[in-house]
């Protein structure tokens, strides 16, 4: 099998996960940030992460994806959700994404490996969120925002081991937000990152954080 993906995605992060934790053997394929002609022939729009299966089918949508690889053993994410965790991941999502998605568009991922692919990406994430400069320059107000968020988030995972579907949702927000210099994680919210990170084989990206 083959899973397209852009590095920095956290819905393709949720993909790869998968893949990861049940140990099923993939091929990572990156798809540039402009070409859009790849996606669309497979799935009919541009849209990522993407699963080429055995059979030459194709299937989109991150947690379809997991869902299937799931399946493919004994399940393992099939269980129920824990309400908090979705709950603070669709609470800090909009912050926090004006805090990793502007330092994205600067990052070193494969996908903008080009000069044209990178201004392709950059002008997308502007069209949705505005001025990503500015943004940037609100870094200090926006990490003093998400702080609180990250504290109350901690004693949701001290101690945490088992894996189900939550960690699928939370667990890329986290590693999109280690794109963040200087934004303090609580031990145990680093732990849980680091656990995982370990566990899934997906890079956090705390080695280039800007």
């Amino acid at each position: 099998m083959k899973l397209y993906i852009y590095e920095h995605c956290p819905f393709c992060s949720r993909a790869r996960m998968a893949f990861g934790l049940k140990e099923v053997p993939v091929e990572l394929s990156v798809v540039m940030a402009n070409d859009a002609e790849t996606p669309v022939r497979m799935i009919g729009r541009k849209a990522l992460p993407i699963l080429e299966r055995d059979d030459g089918s194709f299937m989109g949508e991150s947690l379809d994806i997991v869902h299937y690889v799931d399946h493919l053993g004994e399940p393992v994410f099939d269980g129920p959700g824990d309400p908090a965790l979705d709950n603070w991941g669709k609470d800090a999502w909009p912050l926090a994404a004006k805090l990793f998605i502007p330092r994205f568009t600067k990052g070193d991922f494969a996908e903008l490996a080009t000069a044209e692919a990178r201004e392709a990406y950059r002008l997308r994430e502007a069209e949705d969120l505005g001025d990503l400069e500015a943004l940037m320059t609100g870094t200090d107000g926006f990490m003093a925002a998400l702080r609180p968020k990250l504290e109350a988030l901690a004693p949701l995972l001290d101690g945490r081991e088992t894996v189900g579907i939550s960690d699928i949702l939370l667990w890329p927000i986290l590693r999109s937000l280690s794109i963040v210099r200087d934004l303090p994680f609580p031990g145990p919210v680093r732990s849980y990152a680091e656990r995982l990170e370990q566990r899934s084989g997906v890079p956090l990206l705390f080695d280039q954080a800007m």
